[in-house]
């Protein structure tokens, strides 16, 4: 998850360092095609892969709603401090909260809906309407988390019937696609330099989600979910250090808010699923 951290960091890092001389539909569709390279070891399991009719338009509405946020994703980090869009990103696993229950039927029970609360707390603590100029590149975060927790709750639905490799080939041969008629819109020709700094983007992007699924495998979300913090002292330090961002504590403070109740969240989930399968006093430890 520390390496989860930096490398998604890295990623912030050069699509601010790029700047907006490229549309950030544009960016988002060429970051996505230059990383279908790292799809190839995933073909055999696509070929293999029996798909129904409703399967493919769940993986559909996916890339859709992945592919606009990705372009807002884009458009913000052009926009606000990285320090801002990493705290803001931290909304998307409440919207899944909040997403699972309308959608898919889960429980939410008092103690969720509190961490809920306490997160969109955190969010008008960054946000602070009234006291700062709210930019667009803030509304488009809000947007974007809510795009990505729809798209990973579709994941989660797929994930249960095709192999997690078919799940993650869909999204990057679905969000091109999405992505391409935006990009021709307003399509500027880019440089060699863009080309592969976009390259890389693809690269780190690939390991971030590489390591951070070593580390769901290796440990429990309850413990590798704190472990993000690490990704928001980051931003921090490279908006301050390599861009020049003023420090906004309440920022920070706003993001450590929003973590901590996706954190209360997580290990409430961890232990009501341990609760069916731990044994009463008068069961026999087996």
């Amino acid at each position: 998850m520390l390496m989860t951290g930096l490398c998604f960091v890295a990623v912030t890092a050069l699509v601010k360092y790029m700047g907006t001389h490229v549309p950030p539909a544009q960016a988002a569709f060429l970051r996505y095609i230059l990383g279908l390279v790292f799809l190839l070891p995933m073909l055999k399991d696509v070929r293999q892969a029996r798909l129904t009719g409703r399967q493919w338009k769940l993986f559909g509405l996916r890339g859709a709603v992945h592919s606009a946020g990705v372009i807002l994703w884009f458009y913000a980090m052009t926009r606000i401090p990285i320090a801002d869009v990493t705290a803001m990103n931290y909304l998307s696993p409440i919207y899944v909260t909040i997403g699972a229950a309308v959608f898919l039927g889960e429980r939410l029970a008092f103690r969720r809906i509190a961490a809920i609360v306490v997160a969109l707390v955190g969010a008008l603590i960054i946000l602070r309407p009234g006291f700062r100029e709210i930019s667009s590149g803030h509304l488009a975060m809000l947007v974007t988390a809510v795009a990505f927790a729809g798209s990973y709750l579709t994941a989660k639905i797929m994930a249960d019937e095709v192999k997690p490799t078919v799940v993650v080939a869909m999204l990057s041969i679905f969000v091109p696609i999405g992505l391409a008629p935006f990009a021709i819109m307003n399509w500027v020709t880019p440089s060699l330099t863009d080309l592969g700094l976009l390259f890389v983007v693809a690269s780190f992007a690939t390991a971030g989600h590489y390591t951070m699924t070593l580390a769901f495998a290796a440990a429990p979300v309850t413990v590798t979910q704190p472990v993000t913090f690490l990704q928001l002292v980051w931003a921090v330090l490279l908006g301050a250090v390599v861009f020049g961002e003023p420090v906004d504590i309440w920022v920070v403070f706003g993001g450590l808010v929003i973590l901590a109740s996706v954190t209360f969240i997580t290990w409430r989930e961890a232990v009501l699923k341990r609760r069916p399968i731990t044994p009463t006093m008068h069961e026999p430890k087996v």
